[in-house]
């Protein structure tokens, strides 16, 4: 089944976090926000961006995955002294379409619309604009990795359009986790181009200006997912995991994309080593089979070797729990692991991984200036309940700080019924060596979203400031931060 019927319990009914996903969320327009608790830092300048899906039913019925639900953005604005934020979904097409319809007309990642098998092979691909945010000197740049970004207003988040960032191509694609070199200010990313027999990898460099300057393809050689990929000083690393989609399902369309990748760990994880200036393939290996949706940060090593860490799986049952969020009934227990690997730039083979945290992680983070370099801490959001305590039913609870010097992981402290979203870095514009976390949680027992903002080096104490928010924003995904210029 690729559309659920929303279910007719009550929210009290509900585990504590998917109260936050339960309703479609509310816009709301640019609203200054109140301080509940602490002070805003001064030195805190700039705004923060969050991409999520803020829907995830229409016209009685339910999307069949969590990747399908409509994006939208929030935006939060500070200017050391306060703070406004404002909350729009993405004015998608096909949004705009079914706005006016009520029911669901496009298909996605785990979705058909409703309606019979002629109608199923008629619907539009619908862009959802709901995995991350890539913020240009002039326009903000909504990342969904099958279709082009749409283009938003920087500040009221007014959708302008499709953007293909002057690529001339209107299949044009990216992914949502784009890596910007903190010496040049270029950008990095990569897509896979499926519109032929023979799926393309294509890696782009991009201007801060937010325009294609470099691109390359490169033959894939198999219909699969990947989702984020690592830069690590000369070298650009593509993760190609052991998940094939079945092909006939596929075109005729029979199951969904989500519901038609196969798990052959028989196959291995293929290691693709590219040189970052001139996009050449300097080495492709097949290891041991693995899967991840997200790296953290990369690097080349005194040694010479790429140093990565991720959050790693053994298998794909992580995204049947994925689709399993929508309804909050998490039946399919798939953790990941935070895990540090060295690979060997020339031949593309894994040296070294070590297990680094038995909690279980994801969405890894790092201070933009150490993207690609030598870094120190990485944040992380975690899961600290123990089995006993139901980490099986439970989302993300804490953020974490992974410090690679000592060893050593320390957790936020979050009541019980708190849940906050990936980490985000800010660097403070009057103190270099002063970092600000960022993050939205949500806070269960009052059904409310607020605006966290940690002290870097202390994450693990009270947050130093509160925002209240005028409306509760639904987990989401990725985000960025945009320092004032």
């Amino acid at each position: 089944m690729s559309v659920l019927e929303s279910p007719t319990s009550s929210l009290e009914n509900q585990p504590t976090w998917q109260q936050s996903i339960a309703q479609p969320a509310k816009e709301f327009p640019l609203t200054p926000l109140p301080v509940l608790s602490g002070k805003l830092p001064s030195g805190l300048r700039g705004s923060l961006y969050r991409n999520g899906p803020g829907r995830l039913e229409r016209g009685g019925q339910q999307v069949g995955h969590w990747f399908d639900g409509d994006g939208a953005i929030l935006g939060v604005h500070f200017t050391g002294t306060d703070a406004s934020g404002v909350y729009r979904y993405v004015k998608t097409d096909i949004y705009n379409a079914e706005e006016q319809t009520e029911r669901f007309i496009g298909y996605n990642y785990g979705t058909y619309p409703p309606g019979n098998y002629w109608q199923r092979m008629t619907a539009p691909l619908k862009n959802a604009a709901n995995t991350s945010v890539m913020a240009a000197t002039n326009r903000l740049l909504t990342l969904w990795e099958a279709g082009s970004p749409y283009a938003l207003d920087l500040q009221t988040l007014e959708t302008q359009g499709l953007d293909n960032l002057g690529s001339g191509n209107a299949s044009f694609c990216c992914s949502a986790h784009p890596k910007r070199d903190p010496i040049t200010g270029d950008i990095f990313n990569f897509g896979v181009a499926v519109s032929s027999p023979r799926p393309k990898l294509m890696l782009y460099r991009i201007s801060p200006q937010g325009q294609i300057k470099q691109q390359k393809q490169h033959e894939l050689g198999c219909f699969t997912i990947i989702h984020d990929f690592l830069m690590a000083g000369p070298y650009l690393v593509v993760i190609v995991p052991p998940l094939r989609a079945h092909l006939p399902s596929l075109l005729l369309r029979l199951k969904t994309f989500s519901h038609c990748l196969q798990w052959k760990p028989e196959l291995g994880t293929q290691i693709l080593v590219f040189d970052r200036d001139t996009f050449e393939l300097v080495s492709r290996n097949t290891v041991e089979p693995w899967f991840n949706w997200h790296v953290g940060n990369g690097c080349v090593d005194s040694d010479g070797q790429i140093v990565v860490d991720m959050p790693r799986l053994d298998n794909w049952d992580s995204n049947q729990r994925l689709a399993e969020v929508v309804t909050g009934d998490l039946k399919t227990e798939a953790f990941a692991y935070l895990h540090r690997l060295r690979i060997d730039p020339a031949t593309a083979r894994v040296t070294h991984t070590e297990q680094l945290s038995d909690f279980p992680c994801e969405f890894l983070t790092v201070n933009p200036t150490d993207v690609g370099q030598p870094w120190r801490y990485t944040y992380l959001n975690v899961n600290t309940k123990s089995p006993d305590a139901g980490r099986d039913k439970d989302w993300f609870n804490a953020i974490g700080r992974m410090d690679y010097q000592t060893g050593e992981l320390t957790v936020s402290n979050l009541d019980d019924g708190y849940y906050p979203v990936e980490a985000i870095y800010a660097g403070d514009a009057e103190n270099d060596r002063q970092g600000w976390i960022l993050t939205v949680v949500y806070n269960g027992s009052e059904h409310r979203s607020e605006v966290w903002v940690f002290d870097s080096d202390r994450i693990d104490d009270d947050p130093v400031c509160r925002l209240g928010l005028p409306e509760v924003i639904p987990l989401s995904f990725h985000g960025t931060w945009r320092p004032a210029v």
